[in-house]
């Protein structure tokens, strides 16, 4: 049975069970199991490798113990273990502050677990259907990683749980144009599913990683946060399914709730990458970590006043913001002004409304910026949706391919030879600043569409009107003859 035909005989189980609702607990409720397979396989070959590797997990709540016999404990007994010893246990392992404890991976995944099915007849069903999948195979894992993949997409569709998600286009994009090499340290401070480090290990193993020091390399300069249980869960087993040893550096917590001050020397780092989410409010309090005059609790502003901080001189980012963020004024100007004094905003693309559907339908861009000197000019680009298409759907998102001729124009590494044109066109620092540092600025190669003369539009209004309450009184002229034979 292949890892996809497995995955959705898992889901068709699921939703017999009355306490799993919905898309996002579904999810929920397989990312946990699946965790804990995937950390026993992992355990496993370990094991094998390293005569002294002890699991992070106790004998009794390893999956190998629980529940790969197919006539393992089932019903009420399942369940009660779960409900009772298991997850009580996850939640409470002993942690050190040594590098790399697995245990506190573990810890801070169940944290804030739950376990959603009632049935223990069915949870029974669904650990043999995960038990089939070998993790250290890697053609299986790599199986595997399509479908969870496909998971993470579907979540769109579960409510809010589609503010996890970053179209993987923008995230291929962004991480193509920003070029990390390993040995760079590389931040995602709100980083949902793991999207941009999937997208970062990807790009460098293709390019850059020969040897594996150099995976190794690449491993331990990676960075992670995620205050939210769902997406933190999603993204650790991401990282497990990325050969990711140790994805101890996801760390559950608020990267907005660390005083700004708070974030020293040793905390810079050489890369950020990043979809913060916009459009919410922080809770009480948070804004009071930051400076007075970015004080606010918009978390898209609260997040850009902090990736400026956390740069390294020479550092390089590239942020997903919405059109809000380009033309707001108070905070939101302040906030341009430093950055722009800070970095070079030396390029910014625009996105059009319909790439975040379903769960958004706003404007966003791509903003690149580069630490240690003052923006001069700041070059854009207008991505449009392709040609015979109206906007982006479920059915049909962006493509990477759709980003080709962006960067094709972009210039290689030090973007040079860039030229204005129908989709692209520059502003110096000095035409921003005049404008009271409003980024908004259209593209003024765009042709007006030309919607006609305005009277003769609404003279045509007018005539369409009458012919309408015309048509309408001969309808109601003939039901009427009809009714009075």
């Amino acid at each position: 049975m292949s890892v996809r035909t497995i995955v959705k005989s898992i889901q068709d189980i699921m939703r017999k069970d009355v306490g799993v609702d919905g898309d996002a607990q579904r999810v929920s409720q397989m990312c946990w199991m699946f965790f804990l397979k995937i950390i026993d396989d992992q355990d496993q070959e370990l094991e094998l490798m390293h005569s002294g590797y002890r699991s992070p997990i106790p004998k009794r709540f390893q999956w190998r113990t629980w529940a790969a016999d197919p006539e393992g404990p089932t019903g009420e007994d399942l369940t009660r273990f779960i409900n009772d010893e298991l997850f009580p246990a996850l939640k409470t392992l002993p942690l050190t502050n040594k590098p790399g404890d697995r245990a506190r991976v573990v810890h801070d995944v169940f944290i804030d677990a739950y376990n959603y099915m009632k049935s223990g007849q069915l949870m029974r069903q669904v650990a043999n259907k995960i038990s089939d999948i070998d993790f250290n195979n890697l053609k299986e894992r790599q199986h595997f990683g399509d479908v969870y993949e496909q998971l993470l997409n579907d979540l769109q569709s579960a409510g809010n749980a589609g503010e996890y998600y970053t179209p993987r286009a923008v995230t291929s994009f962004m991480v193509q144009q920003i070029d990390p090499h390993p040995g760079e340290t590389l931040l995602d401070p709100a980083c949902g599913t793991g999207g941009f480090l999937t997208c970062a290990m990807r790009h460098m193993r293709d390019r850059y990683v020969k040897r594996p020091e150099d995976d190794t390399a690449m491993q331990a300069g990676l960075r992670a946060f995620e205050k939210k249980p769902l997406p933190h869960m999603l993204c650790v087993t991401n990282m497990l399914l990325h050969n990711v040893v140790d994805p101890s550096f996801v760390r559950h917590d608020n990267t907005l709730a660390r005083p700004y001050i708070g974030w020293e020397q040793k905390d810079r780092v050489d890369i950020v990458v990043t979809n913060p989410p916009f459009g919410g409010k922080e809770e009480d309090g948070i804004e009071s970590n930051f400076p007075q005059r970015f004080r606010t609790r918009e978390t898209a502003d609260l997040f850009l006043a902090l990736i400026i901080r956390l740069l390294k001189p020479g550092g390089r980012a590239a942020v997903v913001l919405p059109d809000g963020s380009l033309f707001g004024e108070g905070v939101k100007t302040r906030l341009k002004e430093h950055l722009m004094e800070e970095c070079n905003l030396h390029t910014i693309v625009r996105l059009p409304n319909s790439v975040f559907r379903p769960y958004a339908s706003i404007g966003t861009n791509l903003l690149f910026f580069e630490k240690g000197e003052p923006t001069k000019e700041t070059w854009y680009w207008e991505h449009r949706v392709p040609e015979g298409q109206k906007a982006y759907s479920m059915t049909k998102p962006i493509r990477l391919d759709h980003l080709a001729d962006c960067a094709t124009w972009w210039g290689g590494a030090r973007r040079k030879g860039r030229q204005e044109g129908p989709r692209a066109w520059k502003v110096t620092a000095e035409e921003v600043k005049a404008r009271g540092y409003n980024l908004d600025i259209k593209n003024p190669h765009a042709e007006e569409e030309d919607h006609g003369d305005p009277e003769h539009l609404l003279a045509e209004l007018t005539a369409a009107e009458a012919e309408v309450v015309n048509l309408r009184d001969q309808l109601k002229a003939i039901l009427s003859e009809a009714l009075a034979r």
